[in-house]
């Protein structure tokens, strides 16, 4: 569970917000089974919650509403301030499960479920393909993308324009920790960097072993402003 608002001494929150028409205590998320739940505090103002990789899908979320069920797997949550502006924080769902095409029907104890329940449409899946292109390209002596060099990438897909570092990292996280379950080694080096590329090498690797981007994914991405390694600066 994590809880969000203003906060004070007394009303600790984890996710703070600072707006005086916000709440102490404005709401909290509950995690549970695939999908997550919000619960709105206000008496008095509706939160929306809405899906940024749709088609401007969104939910309204009544004031004193408990453990409403948000279906969206990436979800935007907005709540209005005094300034005319609002508040946003993004919120990533629990690992969506999708049965496997081969092991549909029956009893459900008895269906197989994917390992690895990506959403080909979605754009952390963009992310990843844009991660393992040089490999897959066979431009074996460059490094994995970094993550300015994705933002560059796929910034002429539509669904991309806006998309900024913090978001991109944000999807990298994302599938290290929910989609692909890829753990931090032991004894792993302690800086940040190093950490990130170790994770966006993980990624990429469990990835093409298993076959979860492969050559006909490419066709997802924008096209390239130059062919061959120098389209990739190589990673530091």
């Amino acid at each position: 569970m994590a809880r969000f608002g203003r906060g004070s001494a007394t009303t600790p929150v984890e996710l703070r917000l600072v707006d005086e028409a916000i709440s102490r205590l404005a709401g909290e998320i509950r995690v549970t089974d695939d999908h997550w739940q919000l619960s709105n505090h206000s008496a008095t103002q509706c939160y929306l919650v809405e899906n940024p990789e749709g088609a401007g899908e969104y939910l309204r979320v009544p004031p004193r509403r408990a453990g409403a069920p948000i279906p969206f797997e990436f979800s935007r949550v907005v709540l209005p301030t005094r300034g005319g502006s609002t508040v946003a924080f993004h919120v990533y769902a629990p690992d969506h499960v999708y049965l496997d095409p081969d092991g549909a029907g029956g009893p459900w104890e008895n269906r197989t479920v994917t390992a690895y329940s990506l959403d080909e449409t979605a754009t952390y899946f963009l992310v990843l393909v844009a991660l393992c292109e040089p490999r897959l390209r066979d431009e074996s002596p460059v490094a994995v993308p970094t993550t300015p060099q994705i933002v560059e990438r796929l910034r002429g897909h539509a669904a991309c324009a806006r998309l900024t570092a913090r978001a991109v990292s944000s999807h990298i996280d994302y599938l290290a920790e929910e989609k692909m379950r890829i753990a931090t080694p032991a004894g792993a080096e302690t800086g940040r960097g190093a950490r990130r590329n170790g994770k966006r090498e993980a990624i990429v690797g469990l990835a093409l072993r298993f076959g979860l981007v492969r050559e006909e994914h490419l066709a997802l991405l924008p096209p390239r402003a130059g062919t061959g390694a120098a389209a990739w600066e190589t990673a530091p």
